[in-house]
């Protein structure tokens, strides 16, 4: 199945699944963060088909998330090594986890999120870097950037004015 492009979307969010690709993308991305970096490695840990994963690695490395190398020469044999881009993407990762861990039954809790050093638990919040305040729905809007076009500056009305409660 053909899947639809959001590389013309104007929205971030929507250009950022259009480069990370589907679930199988993410949780290929999870596994890197795990220390899985070859093709077996992957394939064994998700169960995927060969061809699947084939080709979200292809378009993994092709977003610039991972990088190839060569680590065996014959036969040739690769591995996938994330890139800065493939790094930042480890916060949005974690919030998918934090989110998936505060809506599943506790009972099923496989995993949870600890410190490396102290191995305490971990409880996450999204943070403004600059204020340290709490990024949350009830104090967080869309702003125009650079390339907004008039479509943008009435979307970004409409949501100030439904956050305002008012009939926009």
């Amino acid at each position: 199945m053909q899947r639809t492009s959001f590389s013309d979307f104007k929205c971030p969010a929507a250009r950022a699944l259009d480069s990370v690709g589907d679930w199988w993308s993410i949780l290929i991305l999870r596994d890197a963060f795990q220390g899985l970096s070859r093709f077996d490695e992957f394939q064994k840990s998700l169960g995927v088909a060969p061809n699947i994963l084939a080709r979200r690695l292809k378009h993994l490395t092709d977003q610039d998330l991972f990088e190839r190398r060569l680590y065996q020469q014959r036969p040739a044999r690769y591995e996938y090594r994330l890139t800065e881009k493939g790094r930042d993407f480890f916060p949005v990762l974690i919030t998918l986890f934090s989110w998936g861990s505060r809506h599943i039954p506790e009972e099923d809790l496989a995993f949870l999120l600890g410190d490396a050093a102290s191995g305490k638990e971990r409880e996450t919040v999204l943070v403004d870097a600059r204020t340290g305040e709490q990024v949350t729905p009830e104090n967080t809007s869309l702003l125009a950037g650079p390339a907004a076009d008039d479509e943008v500056h009435a979307r970004i009305a409409r949501m100030r004015a439904w956050y305002l409660g008012i009939d926009a």
